[in-house]
């Protein structure tokens, strides 16, 4: 199947007030623009060098989402392109950000991301960790940043019910956190890849990250 046939099935498949992030790294531009042609105008890169390349080889309408694990010193290089950062795990991440967004005179967009899955090689404030942050009311010391929401990648498993149980608790976490911090712009729960991303929507995301089922394996 091509592209155009992989995201004309998905979109079949996914409400219209859930957003697909086209998940593109490590893919070449011309699949980029494969799926740009279809409509797509949102997609997602893990690592800093490529989105700066693409950023300037592909039309400037694309909104860029930064997934993956984003190192402080390479913060200068995705806070001027990302549209939105999912990948936030630290609160010194957060502060990199923020001093990033007050030299580019911008406000930068970023979800925290909740550390869920059974697995130590994945990142993320823990539950706790994030009620603390708001319940002092932790994101009024990055006044150039907004934190819009959650992200998370559950376990890497094919157990559908552990899956469902992980999304649940991170999108009951999320309603908690609206609600204590009543933030205009706390509204995303980016959860769901290839995978799962029906088990997501399910459970309240508004963006699904897909990338394999849209441009096949890396």
């Amino acid at each position: 199947m091509t592209i155009a046939d992989n995201i004309r099935r998905l979109r079949q498949q996914i409400p219209d007030h859930v957003r697909l992030i086209c998940v593109s790294k490590f893919h070449p531009a011309d699949a980029i623009k494969a799926a740009y042609d279809c409509g797509e105008r949102l997609f997602g890169e893990s690592h800093a060098q490529e989105l700066t390349a693409k950023y300037d080889a592909l039309p400037r309408d694309i909104a860029w989402h930064f997934i993956g694990s984003l190192q402080t010193n390479k913060v200068k290089y995705v806070v001027p392109r990302a549209a939105l950062i999912h990948s936030v795990d630290s609160e010194r991440l957060l502060a990199a950000i923020d001093r990033c967004a007050e030299r580019n005179n911008l406000t930068a967009n970023v979800l925290l991301e909740i550390h869920i899955a059974r697995e130590s090689t994945k990142h993320g404030f823990a539950p706790d960790e994030a009620r603390t942050f708001f319940a002092r009311r932790g994101w009024e010391q990055f006044p150039h940043t907004h934190i819009c929401g959650l992200m998370t990648m559950g376990t890497a498993t094919d157990d559908r019910t552990q899956t469902r149980a992980e999304l649940h608790q991170v999108r009951s976490l999320f309603d908690e956190l609206r609600q204590q911090c009543a933030l205009p712009y706390f509204t995303e729960l980016s959860m769901g890849m290839s995978d799962d991303f029906d088990i997501a929507i399910d459970e309240g995301s508004t963006m699904v990250r897909i990338g394999t089922a849209i441009f096949g394996a890396r």
